[in-house]
């Protein structure tokens, strides 16, 4: 931060905004030094800003000064929309100083270094407007500011806007030329993908139905899912954001969404539905549309505003300072929506696909229990289980509470009986450590000799600052879910100890005792990356 605002005095300064002198002061706004406008006279500007020959000048180039540096705070941010807003109030004020009358020569020189000032900053030092005409005037500067802040007429005809849809208690489908685009790209390029969100609909889309209906919101919204996923529950983005809707941590534990050693409740499709669902409607609350609440789903609230308030309009069509990605949201989102009324009219198919509804029966899991097991013992292969459960971020349930786990339709009464036949020792995970810290000891150390991320360390024990704990603390080490190697393994298997050789790798030894290297790693608890040593006893469990 502090080396943004020292760039931003170093360029105000070369560009004559403000003096070197004034460069040093501790007073301005925000910790940037911004004292009056002097004259050759020195004019001195009392409280009220005008002097007392009336002069409003040195109050107008003031607050010039400051919404300058406020823009260029702005674009070393990225916020292109607050960039421009504060440009547009500079030439409001550059208006108004020159509607004042007959300046005096050091008042209209200075007015004048300003002005020049000005189109040089913006010609070459505001990356997030794009400049490519280095050779700009006052006039056309000008004009390029209007056409991002002034509203534009949009004629609502059937050359512009085609209306497909527009009932009560729906979002309007409109087609115009960007929706258009949209609908190509996914006909072409974009088909084979948009086929694959097309059968995960088939999928989620009943059960996303029926939370929006219970919730009284539009069930053209299940589309929203659809372009930030893809309809995918195990979704990532850079940007850290999880599962089918997309939540940030942040939103998503406003929301009341968990997110544990055990669980990622952003990527469950029921419980971030009704999530989603709650967002949407107090951002419907506020702005009173559908568009401008999908809007600001994708770049926050205060943007949205922003603009409304720049643009003076709720028009989303006109909203156009806002970010390029938000004003492609919308129409990129109707085309889907619009393909998904009539998919065979686009030439995509659905409900032809072989991936079953979203449906399950509910079994609950009062222990940490491995999942393998679980499988097993369900008559499925764990691949089903994790795809019904993609809240599970480790290979076992919960240990801190009974859970409810998901098992495919018709298959509970397979798995209670079996699984409640095994002994406890074979179908629960190893329990979590509980480690006291000794003198010398670091969260890294106690990571390293437990084999565990120190992320995961810190996150389990609710540590924000992980350079800080203290000798006898209590910490609870997690485990990964896996068979206990005190235990017995799976169900039909029997178990060998393997003594490893010079030359053995796990692919080896796995194809030798017809098994695979991922559940030897399971078993030893041997994470991705560590090596297999000469000597080290291995146990495997081989089915009978």
């Amino acid at each position: 931060m502090l080396r943004n605002i020292s760039i931003i005095i170093f360029v105000l300064s070369a560009s004559g905004w403000i003096s070197a002198q004034d460069a040093q002061g501790s007073n301005g706004s925000n910790g940037v030094a911004l004292p009056v406008p002097t004259t050759e006279s020195q004019t001195i500007i009392p409280q009220n800003g005008i002097t007392e020959s009336g002069n409003r000048l040195p109050l107008l180039l003031r607050d010039v000064k400051v919404l300058l540096a406020e823009a260029m705070m702005a674009d070393v941010n990225k916020d292109t929309l607050e960039v421009l807003y504060s440009l547009d109030r500079i030439f409001e004020l550059l208006a108004e100083a020159d509607q004042l009358g007959e300046m005096k020569p050091q008042d209209r020189e200075e007015f004048e270094r300003y002005e020049l000032s000005l189109m040089d900053l913006y010609a070459h030092r505001f990356e997030t407007l794009e400049v490519t005409d280095a050779s700009i005037t006052a006039e056309k500067l000008r004009r390029n500011i209007s056409e991002f802040v002034e509203p534009l007429a949009i004629e609502m005809g059937s050359s512009q806007f085609t209306v497909l849809d527009d009932r009560d208690g729906h979002i309007p489908l409109v087609r115009n030329k960007k929706v258009d685009q949209f609908i190509e790209f996914f006909q072409t390029r974009g088909k084979a993908q948009f086929q694959i969100w097309l059968d995960r609909y088939s999928h989620y889309g009943t059960m996303i139905d029926d939370i929006l209906h219970e919730e009284e919101m539009p069930e053209e919204l299940v589309f929203l899912a659809m372009i930030e996923s893809g309809l995918n529950p195990r979704a990532y983005s850079r940007a850290n954001a999880a599962g089918m809707w997309q939540f940030i941590y942040t939103t998503g534990k406003k929301f009341g969404l968990k997110r544990t050693w055990y669980v990622d409740e952003r990527r469950d499709p029921i419980k971030s539905t009704y999530a989603a669902a709650d967002y949407l409607k107090g951002l419907y609350k506020e702005f009173d549309h559908w568009y401008l609440a999908m809007a600001a789903y994708n770049c926050g609230e205060g943007r949205v505003r922003r603009a409304i308030r720049l643009h003076q309009t709720t028009d989303f069509w006109q909203l156009h300072s806002l970010p390029r990605e938000t004003r492609n949201y919308i129409p990129y989102y109707l085309a889907a929506a619009i393909i998904c009324r009539t998919p065979d009219q686009y030439g995509f198919s659905i409900g032809n696909s072989k991936i079953p509804p979203f449906e399950f029966d509910l079994v609950n899991i009062d222990q940490s229990a491995d999942l393998t097991v679980i499988a097993q013992s369900a008559g499925i292969n764990l691949k089903t289980l994790k795809t019904l459960n993609p809240e599970l971020r480790q290979s076992a349930t919960p240990s801190e509470q009974t859970y409810s786990l998901r098992l495919p339709k018709g298959r509970k009464e397979t798995f209670v009986t079996n699984f409640t036949s095994l002994p406890d020792n074979q179908k629960f995970a190893p329990q979590n450590i509980t480690h006291k810290v000794k003198r010398g000891e670091s969260l890294w150390t106690i990571s390293e000799r437990y084999k565990v991320s120190i992320h995961d360390l810190a996150a389990v024990n609710k540590i924000k600052n992980r350079h800080k704990i203290r000798i006898g603390q209590k910490l609870t080490v997690p485990i990964k879910g896996g068979v206990s190697l005190e235990g017995g393994g799976p169900p039909g298997h029997y178990k060998v100890v393997y003594k490893v050789k010079r030359g053995d790798t796990l692919g080896h030894i796995a194809e030798d005792y017809g098994t695979g290297a991922t559940k030897i790693r399971r078993w030893n608890n041997i994470n991705y990356g560590e090596y297999i040593f000469p000597g080290q006893k291995l146990v495997l469990w081989i089915k009978g």
